[in-house]
């Protein structure tokens, strides 16, 4: 049994050596994975299933070869939520909530995956927008607008994006310990498995005062290299390389 999980790839023309690297990905390791979970920002954006730009078609194309090999799964992240379902029927994804529970084996413990954005609860700035962007309102809004028009807005909320990042202390962009134990609990997930932050790592959990601990698992971006959560009988969080030139 081997499930694998990834998150943040960021898909742009600007960075063509990440949507390589991720077809390379999927062709190695789609043919022997019983299951595929992409934990949100599968894309740097996405303006609507009817995005007839070339990164977008590329996308389509990549996850419709794998979803021949195997079941995959897309969670919306802080860059991809107008995916809809057009975008799963043209590629056989299945589009998940956040969270999401798994328990892949029946001997093992359950999983709770998310995109992680929701965790950073310092940024009050940042979930204010978020609810905002989010809303079925705000997304039926969007989507009326043309595709030049969702392109600028697109363009517009990248910039105040970076803009606001540069000026924010880098622990306010964490997750917070509390809603992270509070999230596990209610679920009733030893683990959680999350993206969003770009820092990836293994942390224990303190989930009880008797000393009961969970494990949090936090996927990388993609840039400096590809990151994936692979799960046997065991978790291995991997590290690898992408092509220099694509």
């Amino acid at each position: 049994m081997t499930v694998l999980l990834l998150s943040d790839l960021h898909i742009d023309v600007d960075a063509p050596r990440v949507l390589h690297g991720f077809r390379d990905f999927l062709a190695r390791e789609a043919p022997g994975a019983d299951a595929l979970y992409i934990l949100g920002d599968l894309v740097e954006v996405w303006v609507g299933d009817d995005d007839d730009g070339p990164t977008a078609a590329a996308v389509r194309e990549v996850l419709a070869a794998a979803t021949r090999h195997c079941p995959v799964f897309v969670m919306h992240g802080n860059r991809d939520f107008l995916l809809g379902d057009a975008f799963a029927a043209d590629t056989g994804v299945t589009l998940i909530p956040d969270p999401h529970v798994i328990q892949p084996r029946a001997d093992g413990p359950r999983l709770l995956l998310a995109h992680g954005d929701a965790f950073c609860t310092r940024d009050a700035a940042y979930q204010q927008a978020r609810a905002v962007l989010r809303s079925p309102q705000w997304r039926a809004d969007v989507l009326a607008r043309t595709l030049p028009e969702r392109r600028a807005l697109a363009r517009s909320l990248r910039e105040e994006s970076r803009q606001a990042n540069a000026n924010k202390a880098e622990n306010i962009m964490d997750v917070t310990g509390e809603e992270v134990v509070a999230a596990m609990l209610r679920h009733d997930c030893p683990v959680l498995i999350h993206g969003h932050t770009h820092r990836p790592g293994v942390h224990d959990v303190p989930l009880a005062p008797d000393g009961r601990t969970g494990r949090r698992y936090v996927l990388g971006d993609w840039g400096r290299c590809g990151w994936t959560l692979r799960l046997g009988r065991e978790m291995a969080l991997e590290c690898f390389a992408l092509p220099q030139n694509p």
